[in-house]
């Protein structure tokens, strides 16, 4: 009988701890596709800023470059 109980024990504790290792895995990799997403994002708007501020030089050197040309 003990061992019947025993081995009841063991089954039980076995299952609950793989089940709390799968939804840590689950939690786990949600976390780290959230993180991927939101790497990705804020990469795209650094990439946009870069662009405009890119644009943005590249009239001012047109400005002062026409500029000078006019004098």
């Amino acid at each position: 009988m003990k061992r019947v109980i025993l081995s009841l024990v063991a089954i039980a504790f076995l299952l609950g701890t793989t089940s709390c290792r799968e939804s840590t895995m689950e939690k786990m990799e949600e976390a780290t596709e959230s993180a991927i997403e939101d790497t990705e994002d804020n990469l795209e708007e650094v990439g946009d800023e870069l662009e405009e501020f890119g644009d943005e030089v590249e009239e001012e050197i047109e400005e002062e470059r026409t500029g000078a040309d006019d004098n």
